[in-house]
């Protein structure tokens, strides 16, 4: 009987552990994000490749809400998202610019 009780204990107590378990907040992903996002603000992918450019701002509004109420791993895809759309937003629009013949 106390095994039985004894086996029992240790089973939820192990079952509780493992449930509360946490997952790491994305602050990687998050900085990357952040910086690529700068780095296409800083050539007007606005103006220059505006569906990267909203692509990019939706996806890094949208992390952001998921990171302030910890969907961590939801949050994580979309500060991904973020950065590859801000990444193509600025490559486009450094291209874009340079065509024209404008000075970066």
């Amino acid at each position: 009987m106390i095994k039985k009780l004894f086996l029992f204990l240790i089973s939820v107590f192990s079952f509780l552990t493992i449930g509360c378990q946490t997952v790491e907040p994305p602050l990687e992903e998050w900085v990357l994000a952040r910086a690529a996002y700068e780095a296409a603000r800083s050539v007007q992918a606005a103006k220059y490749s505006p569906g990267f450019w909203h692509q990019a701002e939706e996806s890094y509004k949208k992390a952001r809400i998921l990171y302030k109420e910890e969907s961590y791993d939801e949050a994580k895809a979309e500060f991904v998202a973020a950065r590859r759309a801000a990444e193509k937003a600025e490559n486009s629009a450094r291209l874009k610019r340079q065509q024209s013949g404008e000075v970066l």
